[in-house]
């Protein structure tokens, strides 16, 4: 008989084990293949949001959408939230005057980041708004409206004179001449013309009427505009700085803009190519100028009073600062370079619960100046952009 005949249970018994194994087998495969397949549909979803979002990140809608969203939301965050305003020390005028100097930063580097010119005299510039505003307060009209027009046209006409005349020479020899300029300017309101601008002492008397003859810029807005803007002057200031950020936004995307930035990639080349690059370093000093007299004129409405400090060279090392924390070249990241710059200077400097550092607040300020150019060479703007890859990136490895 054969071995197959003569055990027919031990048969049975291995073929209840093969079946058994198979089915295993196919429950574990049919498992796996459904983890697979949520795997990979999870990864197909966070991958199109992904593409979505670089899709419409840089466009015009949503830069000024985030834009609207960070001036609405940053006052009541700094200043009036539980926790968070507890924690920075933030109050109402601060964060104004933050949007202020943001819209200065944003300005000078058009200059700075996208055609590579380092100024060291748009305290002139900045200054001279802040004066001629001040100036026609006391002396034309008190709408504050017409107090930015009269700072603007100023500065421009300024920018134009002194654009002209030191861009004639380039590099390290344009900066010096911008800082001999606009010391020049300084001097002259200190002595000779004190009579306009108050000498040492400043510009005071400076009167700043209702908006629109309607509304007092110190009283606080009605309703949820109150909880979140706080006062008029803000949603004044805020508004003007999403009209900044967009105007800059075109010029800069702009075929005029890309040549700003062929220029500051290689000179000679840009001009080789047919442009006159003379031209558009002035339009780019003029351009950049009319938003340090726009600022300038809202310094002045902000504070009702113009310092002789304004002028100083110290206030053109203030803006650079700013713009290199922040990310030269970045259209948004000066807004952040001058925010961490003013908190250190008034927040830090100002005591409690800063007591045992106050005193030496500028050597804060140096060393996250020294940390930030060191480590992140972009700024924040770039240290932002570096974590949001590598989250992509480690979304996409998922």
């Amino acid at each position: 008989m054969s071995d197959e005949s003569a055990n027919p249970a031990d048969r049975t018994e291995t073929a209840t084990t093969v079946d058994t194994a198979d089915a295993a087998d196919t429950t574990e495969t049919e498992a796996d293949g459904g983890e697979t397949l949520g795997g990979a549909s999870s990864a197909s979803t966070v991958a199109s949001l992904q593409a979505r979002w670089e899709s419409a990140r840089d466009r015009e809608l949503t830069v000024i959408g985030l834009t609207i969203v960070g001036v609405s939301l940053f006052p009541y965050l700094f200043a009036r939230a539980p926790v968070v305003s507890d924690l920075l020390q933030g109050y109402q005028e601060l964060a104004s005057l933050m949007l202020v100097w943001g819209i200065f930063a944003i300005g000078f580097d058009i200059l700075l980041g996208r055609t590579g010119l380092l100024s060291f005299g748009h305290a002139a510039l900045w200054g001279t708004g802040a004066y001629a505003a001040g100036w026609a307060s006391a002396n034309i009209t008190t709408f504050p409206l017409l107090l930015v027009a009269i700072g603007v046209v100023t500065a421009v006409f300024l920018s134009v004179v002194l654009g002209w005349l030191s861009l004639r020479r380039g590099g390290i020899y344009f900066a010096i001449l911008t800082l001999a300029f606009a010391q020049m300017i300084y001097y002259m309101a200190s002595a000779p013309l004190a009579f306009i601008t108050g000498g040492d002492n400043g510009l005071t008397g400076v009167e700043i009427g209702s908006l629109l003859g309607v509304f007092d810029l110190g009283t606080e807005l009605p309703s949820v505009a109150g909880t979140l803007l706080g006062t008029w002057r803000y949603a004044f200031i805020g508004a003007f700085l999403v009209l900044s950020v967009t105007a800059i936004y075109r010029i800069l995307n702009s075929p005029y803009g890309i040549v700003f930035q062929a220029i500051r990639e290689n000179e000679q080349r840009a001009e080789f190519v047919g442009f006159n690059v003379w031209r558009y370093k002035l339009a780019a000093f003029v351009l950049s100028g009319t938003f340090a007299g726009l600022a300038g004129a809202l310094f002045t409405i902000h504070g009702q009073y113009v310092p002789l400090s304004s002028l100083y060279w110290q206030t053109s090392g203030e803006v650079v600062i700013m713009t290199v924390l922040g990310g030269v070249g970045s259209l948004l990241g000066p807004l952040f370079g001058a925010g961490i710059y003013l908190w250190v200077e008034y927040i830090v400097s100002g005591g409690y619960p800063f007591d045992w550092i106050a005193p030496y607040w500028l050597l804060v300020l140096g060393l996250v100046f020294v940390t930030v150019v060191v480590l992140f060479p972009e700024g924040i703007w770039g240290l932002v952009g570096d974590l949001r890859d590598r989250v992509a990136t480690r979304l996409e490895e998922r």
